[in-house]
């Protein structure tokens, strides 16, 4: 059975850090992109980084420069730290495991909330 279990989230003052994790189970997690995505309320879900098999990385506009996503294959565990946060940052962060073109998984979410 395939788990992704996303913590770390919380409540954060605009300007504070969070350093998100996702611990994978149930699949062969170093030969899976992992994917990180939000929603905010009434808002689709998007794609905010994404760090592939080899460990190529990609970052979303809105966050480049204050966002770091990595992994730890030995852990299967793969984290987003998050900087200089906004309330624009406000929403639920889930966690992609994908192999295309089958594979896909998604875990529950955790909840980021920047406000003071």
């Amino acid at each position: 059975q395939v788990q992704l279990v996303e913590s770390g989230g919380g409540l954060v003052q605009p300007g504070g850090s969070l350093r998100l994790s996702c611990a994978a189970s149930g699949i062969t997690f170093r030969v899976y992109a992992m994917d990180w995505y939000r929603q905010a309320p009434g808002k689709q879900r998007t794609l905010v980084a994404r760090i592939t098999s080899t460990g190529t990385t990609y970052y979303a506009d809105s966050v480049k420069g204050r966002v770091t996503v990595s992994r730890d294959n030995a852990k299967k565990t793969v984290y987003l730290q998050m900087n200089t946060l906004t309330p624009e940052d406000t929403a639920v962060y889930y966690c992609n495991a994908n192999f295309p073109p089958l594979d896909n998984y998604w875990g529950q979410g955790t909840q980021v909330t920047v406000s003071s």
